[in-house]
């Protein structure tokens, strides 16, 4: 356990409270306490033992929370899909580009098994579920080695929710309810036995296994300045409304250990205007970005998360995107939240780059020539003055460009789970009858925001998802 383990999260208020305080009002075989991707996979797959009872309880209006939100992408190495496309590689070709990205400060073991069970996942969806997915192979997000996002229509994340939102409302066996927020654990002997929820009136809901799929707590501001660097504290928060930590605090006061408290997703180009994320495939198709000087100040394929920071520590917390006609046209139509960016006037245009920096309000003849000195590099093919070599291309006029700003987007640290999702106690023995997945699992991100990899988020997600709805499932049969 690393030390920021040590500090429990939690309040006065009780997250656990005992069986025999109170009356059951209802019962269900597997309550799963959140409807965002974690929570929607995880049903589906308890759902497959149809003498089962399955509730799922979202706390917000609509389901989905940060898969909603993100491009939908689910990243697996050895899928048919990618076969079709003539590409061959293995699950441990990704768990080796997680693990460098995180300078293996992951847990290697369930890195790798995860990779193994991204590739189930992919065909779990599409061939048992009739999940639309598809291979993305015109561009690779900092530092994945190969073709390997799978993604839904209109690359965004609301179209893969819906979707799974639709199978399961169309599945017998379980039940979907928004508005009914979980609000506290029973346990007894050590194990849980179901919780309390509602909105407006508590509810005791018995359970023979619950699920935690309520993400991280980038949306709880206390905690993220309690376990995460300082940087990112004031940090415009890009996540669903309901990451507040609920399953993290809940697992924790049953023992369950914690891990990588300090990491998290960010992202390095959210427009400051309006508000609107600019995909990074900008910047992985040739963007670059600057400060208000004119001045490149960091490697933008590090990665979006990692380079969150390095925007975040510029005069102002903004930095300055720039891209070109090619690069716009090549993204337009492709991403949905690229339109929406477009649609909202994020991206102002000009035939040279001093105009568009004037336009921006960086440094015109600063950036001009730090456009020229990148495009000297690219038609060389050398690296760039920041040691550039990956997504680079040669900008020309006319230009497209953003004032952007560095967010938040979810944490990666949380509650130890084993190879079935099931939370462990410092001891290593499982919790009884609780699992968790997504954000309010440890993810396999390391520590920080630089050990994370695009896809880290959904892998975890839908992964252990998935994992704790089959040993849910199994265990009760």
């Amino acid at each position: 356990m690393d030390d920021l383990a040590t500090r429990t999260p939690g309040g006065e208020t009780p997250e656990v409270i005992a069986a025999d305080e109170v009356t059951w009002d209802v019962e269900t075989d597997v309550l799963v306490a959140g409807g965002g991707g974690t929570g929607l996979v995880a049903a589906l797959a308890a759902s497959e033992a149809s003498d089962l009872q399955v509730t799922v309880l979202e706390k917000s209006p609509e389901c989905g929370g940060n898969t909603s939100l993100s491009t939908g992408m689910v990243p697996a190495a050895g899928t048919r899909l990618q076969q079709e496309a003539g590409i061959e590689e293995a699950p441990v070709d990704m768990a080796r580009d997680i693990l460098e990205k995180n300078h293996y400060e992951a847990d290697e073991e369930r890195v790798r098994y995860l990779c193994e069970e991204a590739v189930e996942l992919i065909h779990w969806l599409v061939d048992d579920w009739d999940v639309t997915l598809h291979l993305v192979d015109d561009f690779k997000y900092p530092k994945h080695s190969e073709y390997r996002m799978h993604a839904p229509d209109g690359r965004n994340g609301a179209n893969l929710v819906e979707e799974l939102v639709a199978r399961v409302e169309a599945t017998p066996n379980v039940e979907l309810l928004t508005n009914a927020p979980v609000t506290r654990l029973v346990a007894a002997d050590g194990a849980v036995r179901g919780v309390v929820a509602g909105a407006r009136r508590d509810e005791a809901i018995r359970a023979e296994r619950v699920i935690l799929a309520t993400d991280g707590f980038a949306g709880n501001r206390e905690m993220v300045t309690d376990y995460c660097e300082a940087d990112v504290e004031q940090a415009l928060y890009f996540g669903a409304d309901g990451n507040t930590g609920d399953g993290v605090r809940w697992g924790a006061e049953l023992g369950g250990e914690l891990a990588c408290m300090d990491a998290y997703q960010g992202h390095a180009t959210v427009a400051s205007g309006t508000g609107m994320l600019s995909t990074y495939a900008v910047v992985m198709n040739g963007g670059v970005l600057v400060n208000e000087a004119g001045k490149r100040f960091g490697d933008e394929s590090a990665g979006y998360s990692e380079f969150a920071i390095d925007v975040l520590k510029q005069p102002g917390g903004i930095g300055y995107e720039l891209f070109d006609e090619r690069i716009f046209e090549r993204l337009r139509g492709s991403f949905e939240d690229f339109d929406a960016a477009i649609d909202a006037g994020t991206y102002a245009s000009a035939d040279s780059v001093e105009s568009l920096a004037s336009t921006l309000g960086c440094d015109a003849d600063a950036t001009a020539a730090a456009v020229e000195r990148y495009n000297e590099a690219a038609r060389a093919d050398e690296p760039d003055e920041v040691g550039r070599t990956d997504g680079v291309a040669v900008l020309e006029p006319p230009f497209y460009g953003a004032k952007v700003t560095g967010a938040l987007f979810h944490t990666q640290g949380g509650l130890v789970v084993d190879e079935y999702a099931r939370v462990l106690r410092t001891d290593g023995s499982a919790v009884g009858n609780l699992y968790a997945g997504g954000g309010t699992a440890c993810g396999i991100s390391g520590h920080g925001a630089g050990g994370y990899l695009s896809g880290n988020g959904l892998t975890t997600a839908l992964g252990y998802g998935r994992l704790a709805g089959i040993h849910a499932r199994e265990s009760l049969r």
